[in-house]
């Protein structure tokens, strides 16, 4: 007994290793951290979550508050349904070992950890359930582990825990409906509602799936299967209960930011060419085209496909299941294809890359179905041999025919291996024999299948540098601590660089940038209205001016000399940052801003009602501090200006800039438009430039490249020229394509006499921080007389709450963006403002009472 004991734990602890050790020695072949120079970081993994993790470890760490709510995330945002989707899973713990830029080596750490609980799961569920033991779990674990799915969303770290969760849930549900014994489905299904809300939803899905499938397996009455599939529903209900504290608050959270976006269109209509799908069924078949708007990745390797296919044939398994089987198989494809379906998965929103992040099921029900088909006994027949031959040869033929028209991420060479290990599973599954070698054969050919199709799949995938990423890392982490320790107060910090738009993650400081699902919709607004390049889902403080850096509370910018090919390259220019240089570190140099307005200030009243539906940039910035300073709104601190020369080459020429219509006379030849000014003050001067105006040409000023200037979808707002009096100042538009719209392109001159009156006025009365964290702000401030609202800049979201000289206080919301207060000008107020995600309390004491009666239950049966 002991023996098979320690039998069954080998071979468990192999299920672990056995895909662990196939992608370490893929990664050290390929250089990653920290086995040579590149990196595991790519696209998102690389642009968004590696910031998040950074933000996770100084949460944990340093500032357990900002797991509730940050002012790193953009202007400032809730971050409990944020780390819902993107941090909760325990295995993050481990990346708190790896501070700095060795982060990016805990990240390959953990991916790794990450495949082998795939494989372990499966392992242990396949055993479980005595469909196979011995050796050949890995003959299933390793196919499982390395599944399609799983290789292409490598770089989504965020849902892979949902493959080691996913048997754990299918154990329990089968002893649920089997005997009656809930808590091990009760318990995993909840584990991954905390871990991942999303992927979770995905799962609950597929279990009823699962359960229609498994009661068609018995004989019973239909009454006994009510009774258990009530059971089911019951238990189910319960783990949404006990992840209340989750859910509740995540499910408000979405509300007020990525659910607003959802899709009503459920019309009826395929999405792509179903045909599509069967280029899937080849190793390695993904790539970076794939990743935006590709089929869903189901490859689990032939001898898995064929054992499927195989058990529609098994008569072990009564008609009626393999008939629901079949059922559940087609409605799981034409997910993939019929758009309100895959919405239905995706919770109503159509994925933005990366699509058909269910498929992970498919693959999952493809190897159970093919566990319960290739026993250890298990004798091929010739009707089902020639059918599967018949049927592999004709989609290679298919494939064959469509490689170079609708297929471009895979070729002929890979249609070829796949056909190859078809018929090795064939040939192997003909085999009369089923000794050792017989199995082991069969391992091997599973593993190599799966094996060379990520090798394939991975590598049309390239990656950040290892010294890219930790030299920008380090720099920036420096240059944040330098001003951290001459400065403790609460400011904000822009800069004329970045590496990606989650940097105030990655380095722990206050900005206005930040790329993530969960941004509320207001912030986006109010960043586009202010002429900052905004998304549904990013936004980026690159393109301010002296008033929004004010307003905004900007204290402090970092500006660099670096080229734009270094890895602290130039995404904007600020020559109006003529601040007191306070440090350098490296290329970086850190400047003062002296008109930085705190977080909360005094200001008139007639910003209570100031409404604009203005989409001038310059006209709404001034319209916002002018109310705040008292002064009319209609008279704009912006003054436009004219051109005094344009110089055309190859183009047409027109009356005047603004919205005209570039043409070139010459397809075939460079065009350009060249825009030449004098300041006649030093005042800073400003350009509008519309969407089209940036996507459709490259921009100069006197010579330097403007880079990295991406306005999605508004008109943006770029300092040409500060303290330059009498210098020409010239701009030249290179058009990209035949024509070029010059819209919204317009010549302001901020009236900086108007706006440091302005400043002087709101700074009269700043709100004195004692005391602060990430969710509470505790200090006082005296309004003067023409003064009856404390501004905050603050984002206006629900669970933030105002005491008032002890007294609880209600919070108004100004511009459709941030929060003020209604005070008594004339004397000290003491006030505290503090976040609480909402429904958070609610939630914790629905979780507390499932959990108890969840003991108490126990302890009953006990």
């Amino acid at each position: 007994m002991l023996t098979k004991l320690n039998q069954r734990r080998n071979i468990l602890a192999l299920s672990f290793l056995v895909p662990v050790l196939i992608m370490e020695c893929y990664f050290a072949i390929r250089g990653m951290a920290p086995f040579g120079k590149s990196s595991i970081l790519t696209v998102d993994l690389g642009q968004q979550y590696v910031d998040f993790y950074a933000y996770l470890r100084s949460s944990i760490l340093h500032h357990p508050a900002s797991l509730l709510y940050s002012f790193s995330k953009g202007l400032g945002g809730e971050m409990w349904g944020t780390n819902a989707y993107y941090l909760m899973s325990p295995l993050n713990l481990l990346l708190l070992f790896f501070p700095g830029a060795s982060l990016s080596s805990g990240i390959l750490f953990l991916l790794l950890i990450k495949y082998g609980l795939a494989g372990l799961s499966m392992a242990y569920l396949l055993d479980r359930t005595n469909l196979q033991s011995g050796c050949r779990l890995l003959m299933f674990s390793t196919p499982y582990a390395l599944m399609g799915w799983m290789i292409a969303n490598q770089l989504n770290m965020i849902w892979l825990d949902v493959l080691w969760l996913l048997p754990l849930v299918i154990v329990g549900l089968i002893q649920l409906l089997d005997d009656g014994r809930p808590w091990f489905y009760l318990s995993w299904l909840t584990i991954t509602m905390f871990v991942n809300y999303y992927m979770a939803w995905m799962v609950c899905v597929f279990t009823i799936l699962f359960t229609w499938w498994h009661l068609s397996l018995s004989r019973h009455p239909w009454k006994q299967k009510i009774r258990r599939f009530l059971r089911y529903v019951i238990y189910s209900c319960w783990s949404g209960l006990l992840s209340a504290v989750i859910l509740l608050p995540t499910i408000y959270a979405l509300t007020q930011s990525k659910g607003t976006y959802n899709n009503t269109d459920y019309t009826w209509k395929l999405e792509y060419n179903p045909l599509k799908l069967l280029g899937k069924l080849v190793p390695g078949s993904f790539n970076f085209s794939q990743m935006p708007s590709g089929q869903a990745n189901i490859y689990v390797g032939m001898l898995m496909m064929t054992g499927f296919l195989l058990y529609f044939f098994n008569r072990r398994d009564r008609k009626w299941s393999r008939i629901i089987a079949a059922l559940i198989s087609i409605f799981l494809v034409a997910s993939f294809v019929v758009q309100p379906l895959d919405l239905f998965w995706h919770l109503g929103q159509f994925p933005v890359w990366y699509p058909s992040r269910f498929s992970f099921l498919f693959s999952f029900w493809v190897i159970w179905l093919a566990a319960r088909t290739l026993t250890p006994d298990f004798q091929l027949k010739w009707p089902q041999l020639l059918f599967i031959l018949a049927i592999s040869s004709l989609i290679t033929v298919v494939l064959l025919t469509k490689v170079n028209s609708i297929l471009s991420y895979i070729n002929t060479t890979q249609i070829w291996i796949g056909y190859s290990f078809e018929l090795l599973a064939l040939i192997a599954l003909s085999i009369r024999r089923h000794d050792y070698f017989y199995h082991g054969f069969l391992i091997l050919l599973a593993c190599v299948d799966v094996s060379v199709s990520a090798i394939l799949s991975l590598n049309q995938i390239s990656y950040v540098s290892q010294s890219d990423y930790g030299n920008y890392t380090t720099q920036l982490q420096q240059s944040i601590k330098k001003i951290k320790q001459a400065d403790q107060s609460f400011y904000r910090i822009a800069k004329s660089f970045s590496r990606t738009k989650d940097d105030p993650f990655q380095a722990g400081f206050y900005s206005g940038d930040h790329f993530g699902s969960t941004l509320e919709p207001s912030v986006s607004k109010f960043m586009t209205l202010i002429g900052q390049p905004a998304g549904d889902d990013v936004i980026s403080y690159a393109n301010g001016t002296k008033i929004t850096d004010s307003l905004l509370g900007f204290k402090y910018n970092l500006s660099t000399s670096a080229t734009n090919d270094s890895a602290l390259g130039v995404n904007t220019i600020r020559p109006d940052w003529t601040g007191k240089t306070i440090a350098k570190n490296g290329k970086i140099t850190i400047k003062q801003n002296s008109t930085a307005l705190p977080i909360a200030f005094g200001a008139s009243q007639k910003i209570l009602n100031l409404k604009s539906s203005s989409t001038d940039p310059t006209q709404y910035q001034s319209m916002i501090y002018q109310a705040l300073a008292g002064k009319s709104t209609n008279q704009s601190l912006f003054k436009v200006q004219n051109f005094s020369n344009v110089t055309y080459t190859n183009t047409n020429e027109t009356t005047q800039i603004t919205g005209a219509m570039i043409v070139k006379n010459d397809p075939l030849l460079v065009g350009k438009v060249e825009l030449t000014f004098t300041p006649q003050t030093n005042d800073p001067y400003y350009l509008t430039l519309g969407e089209s105006a940036v996507a459709n040409a490259t921009i100069e000023v006197n010579g330097r490249p403007v880079t990295n200037v991406s306005s999605f979808r508004n008109t943006i707002i770029m300092n040409v020229a500060n303290h330059q009096k009498g210098q020409s100042i010239k701009i030249s538009f290179t058009l990209k394509k035949a024509s070029l719209w010059l819209q919204n392109v317009s010549l302001y001159q901020l009236n900086q006499t108007g706006f440091q009156s302005d400043y002087q006025k709101l700074s009269q009365s700043p709100f004195k921080i004692i005391k602060s964290g990430s969710n509470y702000l505790t200090g006082t401030i005296k309004l003067a007389r023409n003064q009856k609202v404390m501004m905050t800049t603050i984002p206006a979201a629900q669970g933030w709450h105002a005491i008032v000289d002890g007294h609880p206080a209600k919070l108004t919301k100004v511009i459709n963006t941030f929060w003020a207060l209604k005070l008594s000008p004339g004397r000290t107020h003491r006030v505290t403002l503090f976040f609480i995600p909402p429904f958070l309390f609610t939630g914790l004491v629905m979780t507390i009472i499932s959990l108890t009666g969840a003991i108490i239950m126990t302890k009953r049966k006990a």
